[in-house]
């Protein structure tokens, strides 16, 4: 078993100033990090702080990456259905699923933390339901009235409905 980063072992305030130093200095000043660490009172080498940064830049550099892939995917692909999230949602839940099916053989996976992942991607499973319920009330609302205001100007029911069609997304 491998043991645990310095760094990580640091309180959240610290780690957390470390993160906005690297950041700051490119990943890079370890031995300016180790010197300003030292005076705070804590004895890290600067090898410790430059494994935590290459592990930290990694992170980052992923999330960035996913990031840049999801605008490019929303932008060439819009989903006004939500319909990657709720896979996303799903994905999650499969993964936490089976971390609880590992849990009998891994003794590192946390049966609290993985119940406050399941609370949490339920709650997002649920307030994405909510709010595509409300959309599409919502969208057929306006499409009910957009054929109400037609047909009072005059428009033949057959055009009314075209309208209510194309504003629900219905192909005619």
């Amino acid at each position: 078993m491998t043991q645990r980063s310095l760094v990580e072992s640091l309180p959240a305030d610290i780690r957390s100033w470390i993160d906005q130093a690297l950041v700051e200095g490119n990943f890079s000043g370890y031995q300016a990090l180790e010197e300003l660490l030292r005076a705070k009172g804590y004895e890290i080498s600067k090898s410790a702080i430059h494994r935590y940064g290459q592990a930290f830049e990694r992170r980052l550099g992923a999330l960035k990456l996913a990031t840049e892939q999801a605008r490019a995917i929303t932008e060439a692909a819009p989903d006004d259905e939500d319909a990657v999230s709720q896979a996303l949602v799903r994905l999650y839940q499969e993964r936490t699923f089976d971390l609880l099916l590992k849990m009998e053989i891994d003794p590192k996976i946390s049966f609290a933390s993985l119940g406050q992942a399941i609370a949490q991607i339920s709650g997002t499973s649920t307030t994405l339901k909510r709010y595509q319920s409300e959309v599409r009330a919502k969208t057929k609302a306006v499409a009910r009235d957009a054929e109400h205001i037609a047909r009072q100007g005059g428009l033949s029911a057959e055009a009314a409905a075209s309208i209510r069609q194309a504003i629900l997304g219905i192909p005619s």
